[in-house]
């Protein structure tokens, strides 16, 4: 038996991302900045992929300041035909892909008698039918090299129904991706690319912090924090290090798993 633990690189090294190739979608703001940010600093190059190219282009310009080689991509990840030159466009720049985090997503507060059926297509299209879009094109990429880590962004909302508010689309959503990443792993396991989800429990991002502060947000906060063992919300930067964990060659035995960071929300 070879000894491991004497012949493996330093942990932090294996923690590293030093020629590595990041696409990150739905990167222009929120969880999505925050993942840019950490896995630039752990070393990859990072494509900045949003639906707004403008706030695609602000983050790849915070990224550059670090001295972070970046790109920003505008691309609707609902679309195949653009998931595939997303794809395109970043193996043209730097010669491959290693690491797809496929984010981008959206939340909607309705109750489920009165959803009409564009708008539950409009939350599946997104949050799981573009994921599955993604990690195809990725995949592509990454089975042909042997190698390769996709991230999907699930949610707690996978696993539990939240309280007070209604979102079945949502929570469906959500439960399809962590299946769907189970379902993708199992079949790419032996061919070296492997897919975990991060599932966030309520985090603080300017867009939660706009909805917190209207009357309906202001309702439903005091419910979520009594259900959070920790007493407040998840910061993005709280996430960083499960997904630079997950793109990292110290997670290379890690494959199907559904990594929740939401302060013990779904310990009850």
């Amino acid at each position: 038996m070879s000894d491991t633990i004497t012949t493996a690189p330093p942990i932090l090294e294996r923690f590293r991302l030093d020629g590595r190739v990041a696409l990150i979608t739905g990167a222009g703001q929120g969880i999505g900045r925050g993942y840019a940010h950490a896995l630039g600093e752990a070393g990859a190059r990072v494509a900045v992929v949003d639906l707004v190219l403008s706030r695609a282009e602000t983050v790849a310009q915070e990224l550059a300041q670090k001295g972070i080689d970046a790109m920003a991509l505008q691309t609707d990840v609902t679309d195949e035909g653009q998931v595939a030159a997303m794809v395109a466009q970043v193996v043209g720049h730097w010669g491959g892909l290693t690491i797809g985090v496929n984010n981008a997503g959206m939340g909607l507060w309705m109750d489920a008698e009165t959803m009409p059926l564009a708008d539950w297509r409009r939350v599946i299209d997104l949050n799981l039918t573009a994921v599955f879009l993604c990690a195809q094109a990725q995949a592509r990429v990454m089975l042909a090299a042997g190698y390769g880590k996709i991230i999907n962004t699930a949610s707690m909302s996978g696993s539990i129904v939240n309280t007070p508010q209604n979102q079945a689309a949502y929570n469906a959503s959500k439960a399809g991706v962590v299946h769907l990443t189970k379902s993708l792993a199992a079949e790419w396991a032996t061919r070296g690319v492997r897919v975990n989800c991060i599932s966030p429990g309520y985090t603080r991002t300017a867009l939660v912090d706009d909805l917190l502060a209207t009357p309906l947000g202001q309702s439903v906060m005091p419910r979520w924090m009594e259900l959070t063992p920790i007493g407040r919300m998840v910061e993005v930067t709280e996430l960083q290090g499960a997904v630079v964990y997950l793109a990292a060659p110290a997670s290379d035995a890690m494959t199907g798993h559904d990594l929740t960071v939401d302060g013990g929300y779904t310990l009850w």
